[in-house]
């Protein structure tokens, strides 16, 4: 029926009261305005605007239309912000930095999801531990950190960052198949104190001595490596058992080892961080809605 830029020529005339008021306003000259109200009376097949002396009056159809005018552009503005942001979602990078098991897992489900539907949306992956990968997003080199904590520990996140929980990660005992406990479906860390144990990462080690300190003994670590691959073949040769995260077991496990869940059980909380501005940026608010949704799925499996 008519323009926009018509109709909002019409709502700024109602408002300032005048052609040369608004044209002011908008920028426009007042010949430029009283064109786009004919173009405008056309459209709605009569006129809007009588002249009384020196001021405009509204004509009925004018007061009818004055209405509505307000809302039609307000509304028109939402629609156009709601289609902007959805052009944004399509395209657009977002560098994620996550820990080694993480990147196994729930970033290639994410990116899965992604592809299927958002395929503008570009992924760059970083490989890092926490804390670094929490300092990496506050430097502003990944907008995006996977990181995990334990609660035993006392975790220093960076006042900046927003975190997004995502799952709690139980933890598991590794053993050598034909080991005694083996067969056990729970075993007790305090059990375990005179055996020999392979250690990961720095983080997960401090949890390890952390929890054997609060049953009052001190581990016997034979060996010490941040490969996982590394661990389970380590315990698959009978060389020491392992703390494990039950993550890392869901798409890596030896077929000489087996994994324990403690008893009482304990585990690590897995989140997403981002810096708070950053949460409305639409591509990167669409990779934390994905990742939350591969969380969700693996907890109710």
């Amino acid at each position: 029926m008519f323009e926009s830029r018509h109709l909002r020529t019409f709502h700024e005339v109602v408002r300032t009261g005048s052609y040369t008021a608004a044209a002011r306003a908008l920028g426009y000259t007042q010949p430029a305005i009283t064109q786009q109200i004919r173009a405008l009376e056309r459209g709605v097949g009569a006129p809007l605007f009588v002249r009384a002396g020196r001021r405009m009056r509204l004509t009925e159809a004018g007061e009818a239309l004055a209405r509505h005018a307000g809302s039609i552009l307000d509304s028109m503005t939402v629609a156009q912000q709601q289609l902007t942001a959805l052009r944004r979602l399509r395209t657009g990078r977002v560098r994620v930095c996550a820990f080694p098991s993480a990147s196994a897992t729930l970033v290639p489900e994410t990116l899965a999801r992604l592809a299927s539907g958002h395929a503008g949306v570009r992924v760059e992956l970083q490989e890092s531990e926490p804390p670094d990968s929490l300092h990496r997003v506050v430097r502003g080199e990944a907008d995006i950190s996977l990181a995990f904590t334990y609660p035993g520990l006392r975790e220093q996140v960076p006042p900046e960052l927003v975190e997004t929980p995502l799952l709690e990660d139980q933890l598991t005992v590794l053993l050598p198949a034909e080991h005694p406990m083996a067969r056990r479906r729970a075993v007790r860390l305090a059990e375990l104190s005179d055996a020999r144990w392979i250690a990961g990462c720095l983080r997960c080690r401090a949890n390890f001595l952390h929890e054997c300190a609060e049953l009052g003994f001190a581990p016997d670590i034979a060996f010490a490596t941040d490969d996982n691959l590394v661990v389970q073949s380590l315990v698959a040769e009978g060389l020491g058992i392992a703390m494990m995260p039950g993550l890392v077991l869901s798409f890596l496990v030896h077929r000489k080892v087996v994994g324990r869940a403690l008893d009482p059980a304990s585990r690590r909380h897995i989140s997403a961080y981002v810096l708070r501005e950053h949460l409305e940026t639409p591509a990167t608010a669409l990779v934390l809605r994905e990742l939350r949704t591969v969380a969700e799925n693996r907890v109710g499996c």
